[in-house]
Parts: structure tokens; C-alpha cells; sequence
């Protein structure tokens, strides 16, 4: 491969990452400025995919810890968008439940950014989806972030 081809390459690599950084950037801001965060969102559409789902179930699909999940519940509940009660058939569990007003808000706000890439991701095949996954990993490591971050 010739220099320029190279420069190419590598212009080409980094306007597309940096159009899904840019991108999801701007996402997050639109949806603070509507007064509800993509992380948010992803809880209310989980929530209507799924059903009932504890705080561990909700950590574990939004790769948050404890404390961060519970904090996010707790703005959805000040929202009147869930309900948290203790589980009837384990008193120790905590579930989180959608009132009308979440069912609303996760089918009314427009799928895009973070909750929009999980939903598609969901759809790939397993080995499209093996192949993004090696190219992220790739990336993580290239920007040397700790594995879990």
C-alpha cells in the first residue's frame, strides 16, 4: 500500500469515528435538553421489552454499577416513569416496574443513538455481531481503556 493510500486509510477510519462520537455527543445533549438521557430511555424500552426486572437485571443490561443503576431508578420514579416495589416471592429483591406515563415516553421519544445501536445489534447475526465486537475490543485497546470501563 502506497503513503497516500495509507493517509487515506487512516482519513477515512478516523472521519468515521469521529461521526459516531459526534453523532452520539449530540444525541445525548438533545435528549438532556428533552429532559431525559439515552440511558434513560434504554431502561424505559428494556422495561417494555422485558417486563418487571430487578436492579441487578437493570444493572446488568446497562453495564452500570449499583449505585449508578439505583441512582437512575430513583430519577425515573421522581419522573413518575417507574415504580419500585419489594418482589412478592423475595422480599430482599427490589423491582422495578413501568407506570402508564414510562409505557408512554419509551414508545413516544424516537430510537436513536445508544438505545437505537441495541436494539439493532440484537437483530445481527451472531457472526456480523462477533466481528463488531472484535473491531470494539480492537479499539478499547487501541485507546487504552481498562477492560469494564
Amino acid at each position: 500500500m502506497s503513503g497516500v493510500d495509507e493517509q487515506d486509510l487512516f482519513t477515512a477510519t478516523m472521519h468515521a469515528f469521529l461521526s459516531v462520537y459526534r453523532y452520539l455527543r449530540r444525541y445525548s445533549r438533545q435528549m438532556q435538553e428533552e429532559g431525559i438521557s439515552g440511558r434513560q430511555v434504554s431502561t424505559l424500552r428494556y422495561l417494555l421489552e422485558a417486563g418487571p426486572r430487578t436492579i441487578g437485571q437493570l444493572r446488568d443490561y446497562l453495564y452500570l454499577n449499583d449505585s449508578s443503576t439505583s441512582e437512575l431508578v430513583t430519577r425515573l420514579e421522581q419522573a413518575g416513569l417507574v415504580v419500585r416495589a419489594r418482589s412478592e416471592p423475595d422480599s430482599r429483591l427490589v423491582v422495578v416496574t413501568l407506570t402508564p406515563a414510562g409505557r408512554e415516553v419509551a414508545f413516544k421519544t424516537p430510537l436513536r443513538g445508544i438505545p437505537l445501536l441495541r436494539e439493532k445489534l440484537k437483530a445481527l447475526p451472531p457472526q456480523r455481531l462477533a466481528r463488531i465486537r472484535d473491531v470494539l475490543v480492537e479499539l478499547r485497546d487501541l485507546l487504552e481503556i481498562p477492560d469494564g470501563c
